[in-house]
């Protein structure tokens, strides 16, 4: 830091197991991802290219290599997972992952239906080569889970080889933990803690009021993802309550 404030919240350090903040790379180029991680990459855990943007994307390699050296992890949204899948693709997904290097995958079912013992034998499966993080929640608005219902999958996919869970709201944050007014739906969240460990969580909160809430519910090292990277300082000034928002809470 800068400069010294007191009773600022301990933050973890990285490499962190909680507290993290997972940023979404929607299509950056070369030189924004350059200007990003000199800006952000302090604060910054874990880069999803999101959805199946590593498709399209010019000069992925160069974009990858630059995450790496800025000593930020790298994954494929759970998207371009479930676009290989509903092909009947997982050994030309494997190799993909193979061909771009990459350390960790996420597995999800959030735009296909999955039979869940069949999404858990997928988590098993990378789990051999890869760090899993596995997604629980629809895309679709009109799919309501039952608290039971999120606390049977999150477990199983944990015990399944999952090293996080996301609780899923896509990029817009209307969905899954959300009403599609973007409100938390707060009787599932305090369910799913009954049962599931906090520091297994990453709860996607990609708009500001969504990560005021969870930072006042579970404290500055919440783990939080779908971070758009122009959010990422904004964050970490949340978590350490030095943002109006959250400025008394830790006082």
């Amino acid at each position: 830091m800068n400069y010294h404030i007191n009773n600022i919240p301990e933050r973890t350090v990285k490499p962190r197991n909680s507290g993290i903040t997972m940023v979404m790379d929607k299509g950056l180029s070369v030189r924004q991802a350059e200007d990003f991680i000199e800006v952000a990459g302090l604060h910054s855990d874990i880069i999803k290219l999101g959805w199946a943007t590593s498709y399209v994307t010019p000069k992925l390699d160069e974009k990858l290599a630059l995450y790496r050296e800025a000593g930020l992890p790298v994954y494929f949204g759970g998207t371009l997972f479930e676009a290989f899948i509903i092909r009947n693709q997982f050994d030309d997904y494997c190799k993909i992952l193979d061909k771009y290097k990459m350390q960790y995958v996420e597995v999800s079912d959030g735009s296909i239906t999955i039979e869940h013992d069949v999404k858990c034998e997928y988590i098993r499966k990378l789990s051999e080569n890869f760090t899993v993080i596995s997604e629980v929640g629809s895309k679709d608005v009109q799919k309501i889970f039952a608290p039971y219902k999120w606390i049977k999958l999150m477990q199983a996919e944990i015990e399944a080889g999952s090293w996080k869970v996301i609780a899923e709201a896509r990029e817009s944050g209307n969905v899954g933990i959300y009403r599609d007014s973007g409100e938390v739906r707060q009787g599932l969240v305090d369910e799913i803690l009954t049962q599931i460990p906090e520091e297994t969580i990453i709860w996607e909160a990609p708009q500001k009021a969504q990560q005021v809430w969870f930072i006042k519910l579970i404290g500055a090292n919440v783990s939080l993802g779908n971070i758009a990277p122009a959010d990422v300082i904004p964050l970490e000034t949340l978590r350490l309550g030095i943002r109006s928002d959250t400025f008394d809470h830790f006082l």
